[in-house]
């Protein structure tokens, strides 16, 4: 998580020797090929959860940008890097073509292309987004949808089921469709596509929300009928959230090998902490082999 040079003082500091960085590389390394089955047995059980959650960040490797995409579910955090971000990068981990629950995420183009699994949308966004046209344009139908969610998650959180019944869920829908339905007068129309014009029409972010909250209507609601779904995609960016740090203070990784190393070492480290393990201890029990013995 930290510059090369700040372990080796720290080291130093700490036991009064100094270590080489090659070294230091060697025991990561080390401990990256001792995660291996870890991994595979984490992948394993989180095609078992009935949510996950997904989202990517951009990462610095060699000078170069990549992508590190994260899926975390109940205790389990897994983080890949791949040069790519969407399709091409999802077929490659090989977790969400094998899923089959419910995705949660951030209206994200290519998991919604996965049509074998139920989608969840971040209700965070869209209230962000809600929040951004209605201060922009004063669109009543951004009020009226944004108080909607907000009423709804907040009736959700306190049940103990954490859901709606059927008939409070058919009047949900009433509503939401009747503000989207008002809400469409209040948009400007959209200007015919000139000839000899490529693409599709360019239209307003107003417009596009509207459209996506119309399309994706049962994924933003999802959390209403699902006990297993939250509101928010908090949980997947809470994971990314370090890495974004450690870019900031120690700059890019060095080569796609360490990148891989980080990723997996740090997945493990928020995995064992979620289940109440001292890092350190962690550590020892991945490198010792403690760690398989306990789980057979």
């Amino acid at each position: 998580m930290i510059a090369l040079k700040r372990v080796q003082h720290s080291i130093q500091t700490l036991v009064g020797l100094a270590i080489s960085e090659a070294t230091i590389l060697k025991y990561v390394l080390q401990l990256h090929l001792a995660l291996a089955r870890r991994e595979r047995l984490a992948i394993d059980r989180i095609l078992t959860q009935p949510a996950m959650h997904v989202d990517e960040t951009s990462i610095r490797v060699d000078k170069r940008n990549h992508w590190l995409h994260v899926c975390s579910a109940g205790d389990i955090t897994l983080k890949f890097v791949h040069e790519k971000r969407g399709l091409e990068a999802m077929a490659a981990i090989g977790i969400i073509p094998r899923y089959g629950g419910v995705i949660v995420h951030d209206c994200w183009a290519s998991c919604l292309s996965y049509e074998h699994c139920r989608h969840g949308l971040c209700g965070a966004h869209l209230l962000r987004e809600l929040t951004f046209i209605l201060e922009a344009n004063g669109y009543a139908w951004a009020g009226n949808m944004k108080r909607l969610l907000q009423q709804t998650c907040a009736k959700v959180s306190k049940r103990q089921r954490k859901r709606l019944t059927p008939r409070e869920y058919g009047a949900l829908q009433k509503r939401c469709r009747n503000i989207l339905t008002r809400g469409e007068r209040e948009l400007p129309p959209i200007p015919a596509k000139q000839n000899g014009t490529r693409g599709p029409v360019a239209k307003s972010d107003a417009h596009n929300l509207w459209q996506r909250l119309r399309e994706h209507e049962t994924a933003v609601l999802l959390f209403a009928t699902d006990a297993n779904v939250p509101f928010t995609n908090n949980r997947a960016e809470r994971d990314l959230r370090m890495s974004k740090v450690k870019q900031k203070v120690s700059g890019c990784l060095r080569k796609a090998e360490f990148a891989q190393a980080y990723c997996r070492i740090s997945s493990y480290l928020q995995t064992m902490a979620n289940q109440g393990y001292n890092p350190l201890v962690a550590i020892q029990m991945a490198l010792s082999g403690q760690l398989y013995a306990e789980t057979g």
